[in-house]
């Protein structure tokens, strides 16, 4: 995934989605880039916290974990007991083309979902986000996609006593994805 997605929801259809009782706190904005205020939804509840934690050895924020390493990198590994919710209504990919030096912006969302779920790990006020490969509808515009969660599968991913390996189903629903005006690719985190 690279550093962009949107949550651009009434507090009011999050809280209906996720069960919530208390409407949540919004971001200020609906583009959220690493180190914003974004909702992360935990077993006790909804709050803002920054996107990307913090390296023991200083450096860029650690935006994405990867699926494939939760349980064998010790960064990951302590955290998959903090195991949260990231709503968003989409995400943003930098399509390359062959020959071609400026990168297209998508926009992808799941498709008839309007607010879904990634998969992510809290640490204090951070968060991160789980990374899988990218599932076959998006592997023309990225080799790697944020770990989408099924409804069903979300509240699995919030018991931390479940086996990790269980709560990381790739999602398998239709993806919807549109070329988009946008800002540059971020130099910063990657893309």
């Amino acid at each position: 995934m690279c550093s962009r997605f949107e949550l651009s929801a009434a507090s009011g259809t999050v809280a209906a989605r996720f069960g919530l009782r208390v409407p949540p706190p919004l971001p200020e904005k609906a583009e959220i880039r690493p180190t914003d205020a974004a909702l992360v939804i935990g077993r006790d509840g909804a709050r803002l916290a920054r996107w990307g934690l913090v390296p023991a050895g200083g450096g860029r924020p650690l935006i994405n974990a990867r699926a494939e390493t939760l349980t064998t990198r010790p960064t990951f590994r302590r955290l998959l007991r903090s195991r949260v919710l990231i709503p968003a209504t989409a995400w943003w990919e930098w399509r390359k083309t062959p020959g071609i030096r400026k990168r297209t912006r998508m926009r992808i969302a799941a498709s008839g979902a309007g607010v879904f779920a990634f998969a992510g790990l809290l640490d204090g006020d951070r968060f991160t986000v789980v990374t899988c490969a990218a599932v076959p509808a998006i592997t023309g515009i990225h080799e790697r996609m944020s770990l989408v969660l099924r409804a069903e599968g979300e509240a699995l991913w919030l018991d931390a006593a479940a086996d990790v390996a269980a709560a990381l189903v790739p999602y398998d629903g239709a993806l919807d994805s549109r070329e988009e005006e946008g800002p540059r690719p971020p130099d910063l985190f990657g893309g």
